[in-house]
């Protein structure tokens, strides 16, 4: 069985959750069911799926759970822009974040590649 915590994948994917709830604390209290939630939910899934990952036997179902991550960090990546254009999210956080969610998307498809 695999360790998650040692991926540095894992690691960015948990860094971005944390910092998604921290930004999304300061969005309109009308989105907190909507676009809060959604952006949450993306952020978490990308670490948790590795994780779940972690925990398989074979290579391929490993693969798989990646890949349900990388999905996962792709909405949440269509979701910063959003915010970004809907003014939740000031440009400097957008540039940061955007950063971020590209390095963790890139990372996810690195590891993919290697199995």
């Amino acid at each position: 069985m695999r360790d998650y915590r040692k991926y540095k994948v894992w690691e960015l994917g948990h860094e971005v959750t944390l910092e998604i709830y921290r930004l999304t604390r300061s969005f309109p209290k009308e989105e907190m069911y909507g676009m809060v939630s959604q952006m949450r939910r993306a952020s978490s899934s990308v670490p948790a799926n590795i994780a779940e990952a972690c925990g398989r036997e074979s290579d391929a179902e490993f693969r798989r759970f990646l890949i349900i991550a990388q999905g996962s960090a792709n909405e949440l990546e269509y979701f910063t822009v959003l915010a970004k254009d809907l003014r939740y999210l000031e440009t400097p956080f957008f540039s940061n974040l955007n950063d971020k969610v590209d390095k963790l998307r890139r990372s996810l498809n690195s590891l993919i590649t290697k199995l």
